[in-house]
């Protein structure tokens, strides 16, 4: 049976506008338990954002994180996918660009998120990988 990206995605993705600081971003990834909030200008996807992205792009660089804003920090060179897209074809995407998240968007909107996380609990839940990323984290 083919499976579509619409059901294995994270709907209704956290998003956040480009002006908005690094602190502000990293916040709402502890507070919400996220890697990766995408950026958005308007209804338009701008970008995605990771903690690793805040942490390289930005704090390391030694701007103050309350006046360095996430447009600076995001990844803007995207692949997405569509919810209709078969889920083949977001694997496919990720190992040919070496990302672990691919933005959904329909219409040119971000309607969700798919990561390799969601992946590996998909297709293989019993695997390291799929066994990690099903564990609550420890707070």
């Amino acid at each position: 049976m083919t499976q579509h990206v619409s059901d294995i995605m994270t709907s209704a993705p956290v998003t956040v506008e480009p002006q908005t600081s690094v602190t502000a971003v990293a916040r709402i990834m502890r507070d919400q338990d996220l890697g990766a909030v995408l950026v958005v200008d308007g209804d338009n996807l701008r970008g995605l954002v990771t903690d690793r992205d805040l942490v390289v792009r930005a704090v390391a660089e030694g701007g103050d994180p309350e006046q360095t804003t996430v447009s600076g920090a995001c990844s803007d060179d995207l692949v997405t996918v569509t919810p209709e897209d078969e889920v083949d074809r977001a694997i496919e995407l990720m190992r040919e660009h070496a990302v672990r998240r691919v933005p959904v968007v329909e219409n040119g909107h971000p309607v969700g998120i798919v990561a390799m996380a969601d992946l590996a609990m998909e297709r293989d839940p019993d695997s390291a990988l799929g066994d990690i990323s099903a564990a609550k984290p420890n707070t």
